[in-house]
C-alpha cells in the first residue's frame, strides 16, 4: 500500500518508516524538520530509510498537505509539537502545530476519503493527566489534580479528602480526561477530532494513547522530549539528571518497537476502527529509578539531583491498563525494560547531545511554572 506518515523523520515515526519499508508499502514522509528536534542544519536524518520519500513542509502548509496524500491509501499521523513544559508558554505555537495542523490535514483527508483505507492517529496518555487510583477502600478513584496547597507543603503523593494516601492503579480508556498542559490539551485535540471526522465520513480511523516511549533516535539535545532522552543528555555531559518532586512520580516506560508494532495491528485490525488504546507496558517505574540505571549501566557514579521543586503541568502517576489493545489489537508489549534499555545505551554511546536542560529550566522558572 502506498502510506504517508506525518512527522516520519522523527524518533518514533522513522520508526515505523522502516517497519512499513520492510512489508513492503512505499513510504512518503512529511516532516518540517524541526531544528529544536533535529538541529540548526534541519536536513535529512542520517536514519531516515533511503527508500522512504521525503518531503520537508509543515502539516498547516495546505499546499504540502495535498502534495503529501497524492495516491495515498494509509495515513499515520505522528507530527507534533512536542514538550509539556515548553507548551505552557508557547501556547500559540503548540495549538498551532498540534490543534490547527490536524484541522489542516483532516479537511484534506475529507476530499480524500474514498482512497482511504485507514488513518492511525497518535494520542498520548498525558491526555489523561493523573492516572487512576484506588482509595483506602480498594474503590478506582478519578481523583482530582493535586491542590496547590498540598504541592507547597512538599506532600507529592495524592490524597482523598481525609489526607490519606490514594494508591495508583492501572488507567483504562474509560477513565475521565483531565489534560493539565496546553500539549496534552493538544494531543486530545488531535485523538477527538480525527475520531470523530473519522466516524463523521466513514474513514476508518483508529487513536493510539502512547505511555512514555523511550528508544533510539530520540532527539537528546531537545530538552522537552522524554524523560530517559534528557536524562541521558544530562549524564552523557557529566551533568546530573534533574528530577523534580522526591522522584517517586512513577510512568509507564514503553520501547519504540511495542509502539511500531501496536502502529502496525491497528492498520490491519478490523476491530480497531473507531477504537481509542492505550500503548503501554502495565508496569511502573519510577523516575528517580530510571536516573538511577542510566547513570550506572554508563558507568558514571552520577546521583540525579532531587529539586523538592515541582512544574506546573506535571502529574504523579499515570500507567496504562493494556488489556483493550490486547483485546481488540492483538497488542503486547514484548520489549523488557531492561532490555530496550541496553539498546538505547549502545546508541547513547555513540551520541554527543547537548545539554539545554538548564536553560529550558531557568525558562521555566522566569515564568513561574516551578514552585
Amino acid at each position: 500500500m502506498r502510506v504517508l506518515v506525518t512527522g516520519g523523520a522523527g524518533f518514533i515515526g522513522s520508526h515505523l518508516v522502516d517497519a512499513l519499508l520492510a512489508r513492503g508499502h512505499a513510504v512518503r514522509v512529511l516532516d518540517s524538520l524541526e531544528p529544536q528536534v533535529h538541529g540548526p542544519a534541519a536536513k535529512r536524518p542520517a536514519y531516515l530509510h533511503a527508500g522512504a520519500e521525503l518531503q520537508v513542509g509543515d502539516v498547516r502548509d495546505r499546499e504540502a498537505v495535498r502534495r503529501a496524500l497524492d495516491g495515498v491509501e494509509v495515513v499515520f499521523h505522528q507530527a507534533a509539537a512536542v514538550g509539556v513544559g515548553q507548551s505552557m508558554y508557547e501556547i500559540e505555537r503548540y495549538v498551532s502545530v498540534n490543534s490547527l495542523g490536524a484541522a489542516v490535514l483532516l479537511e484534506e483527508l475529507v476530499e480524500r476519503r474514498k482512497q482511504l483505507r485507514r488513518v492511525v492517529v497518535a494520542s498520548s496518555m498525558s491526555i489523561y493527566g493523573e492516572g487512576a487510583y484506588r482509595d483506602a477502600s480498594g474503590a478506582l478513584v478519578a481523583p482530582r489534580l493535586r491542590p496547590a496547597a498540598q504541592l507547597a507543603a512538599r506532600r507529592f503523593e495524592l490524597e482523598d479528602a481525609a489526607g490519606r494516601p490514594l494508591a495508583p492503579a492501572p488507567t483504562a480508556e474509560s477513565k475521565p480526561l483531565q489534560p493539565t498542559s496546553v500539549y496534552a490539551v493538544t494531543k486530545r485535540d488531535h485523538e477527538e477530532l480525527f475520531l470523530s471526522v473519522g466516524d463523521a465520513y466513514a474513514i476508518p480511523t483508529v487513536a493510539l494513547r502512547y505511555f512514555n516511549a523511550y528508544g533510539t533516535r530520540q532527539s537528546l539535545s531537545n530538552p522537552y522530549t522524554g524523560v530517559m532522552a534528557i536524562f541521558s543528555s544530562r549524564l552523557l555531559n557529566g551533568n546530573a539528571p534533574l528530577v523534580f518532586e522526591d522522584g517517586g512520580q512513577s510512568r509507564d516506560f514503553v520501547h519504540v518497537s511495542d509502539i511500531i508494532a501496536a502502529n502496525l495491528l491497528a492498520m490491519q485490525r478490523e476491530a480497531a476502527v473507531g477504537g481509542v488504546f492505550n500503548v503501554g507496558t502495565g508496569r511502573a517505574t519510577s523516575v528517580l529509578e530510571i536516573g538511577r540505571l542510566l547513570a550506572r549501566e554508563l558507568g558514571l557514579a552520577i546521583e540525579p539531583e532531587i529539586s523538592g521543586r515541582f512544574r506546573a503541568g506535571d502529574i504523579r502517576h499515570c500507567i496504562a491498563d493494556p488489556s483493550a489493545a490486547a483485546r481488540d489489537l492483538g497488542f503486547e508489549a514484548r520489549t523488557a525494560l531492561a532490555d530496550g534499555m541496553r539498546e538505547l545505551l549502545a546508541w547513547l554511546r555513540t551520541q554527543a547531545p547537548e545539554d539545554r536542560v538548564d536553560g529550558a529550566r531557568a525558562e521555566l522558572e522566569a515564568r513561574g511554572l516551578t514552585r
